[in-house]
Formats: C-alpha cells, sequence, structure tokens
C-alpha cells in the first residue's frame, strides 16, 4: 500500500463509510455478535464521544476505532471495551495497529486505565494486534453467546495503563 494512512477524529459524516467496514466485520461471523448494523443514533449513544478515530487512505475512511464503557457504574468509569474495524481490502496493512495505538494513547488521556477486548478464537488478525498491543489474555467466557444459533466462545483481553489508575 503505497501513500499516507492518516488517523484522525471520526465524524458523523463518516458514519457510511464505518458503516459499510462494520458492515464486513458483521458478515464474516468472527468480529461481533451483532447480527445487524444499528442505526447511527444506536451507535453514536453507545460510543464515548470522544474516543472514535478513522484511518483513512487517499481521504477514504478504511478504518475505525471507538471505545464503549462496559459500565455506568463510577467505580469502572475507566473502564472500556475496544473496537477496531478495517476494510477488508486493506487488511494485514498496519492500519489496525495505528488505530489501536492511537485509541489506546489517547483513552489514557481521557482517564482510562483498562481497556478489554472480547474476541472469538477463530478471529486470530484480532488477537495478534491485541497481544501486539500489550493486552494480556485474561480469561475464556465459553458458550457465552448464540450466533447465528451456534454457542460462541469469546476470549478476553485486557490492556491496563501504566500511566493512569496506578495510585
Amino acid at each position: 500500500m503505497n501513500g499516507i494512512i492518516s488517523i484522525r477524529k471520526m465524524r458523523q459524516s463518516d458514519w457510511k463509510s464505518v458503516a459499510s467496514i462494520y458492515s464486513e466485520g458483521i458478515l464474516t461471523g468472527n468480529a461481533t455478535f451483532e447480527q445487524s448494523l444499528p442505526s447511527w443514533e444506536v451507535w453514536d449513544n453507545s460510543h464515548v464521544k470522544e474516543l472514535r478515530y478513522v484511518a483513512t487512505y487517499h481521504d477514504a475512511v478504511v478504518g475505525w476505532s471507538a471505545l464503549t464503557a462496559i459500565s455506568s457504574r463510577c467505580v469502572y468509569e475507566g473502564v472500556a471495551e475496544v473496537s477496531v474495524y478495517v476494510a477488508s481490502e486493506v487488511r494485514g496493512k498496519g492500519i489496525g495497529q495505528r488505530l489501536l495505538e492511537t485509541i489506546t494513547k489517547e483513552s489514557e488521556n481521557c482517564g482510562f486505565w483498562t481497556i478489554q477486548a472480547g474476541i472469538f478464537p477463530e478471529n486470530l488478525g484480532s488477537i495478534k494486534l491485541h497481544k501486539n498491543n500489550q493486552f494480556i489474555e485474561v480469561g475464556k467466557r465459553t458458550r457465552i453467546g448464540k450466533l447465528n444459533g451456534k454457542w460462541r466462545d469469546v476470549l478476553l483481553f485486557e490492556r491496563r495503563s501504566k500511566e493512569i489508575g496506578i495510585d
């Protein structure tokens, strides 16, 4: 891939591209339990406003990352789940790496001390990406949910900040 990959804050006007990339992930059957694309309003209300990024290549959105708070309880205010999605035609080019590095750094600037990721065991690319970014596997949730009528396991990864929440 020749050219410059840029990471910037996501805008509402990016939703069409973000939704398309998310749909690709849904269709793989190995990226999410979601089976249909949410509306912008539903997606917008469930993700941390300050921590949404897109990767662009020649001004086209080719990937995105965002955080979702895991709980509304104040004790968990610094814990979130990360999502990273990359368009199929550019996977394996380091875009997920750039997105995950950016959101990890910026999450600490916003006071998050733990980022977690639930990953299907079959999603080897995502597992490798997270391990390469200091996420550790903390457990396996066996038969945690059904997708298309089949029970699925989820591996739980987390990354604890070395800067935030260390007191």
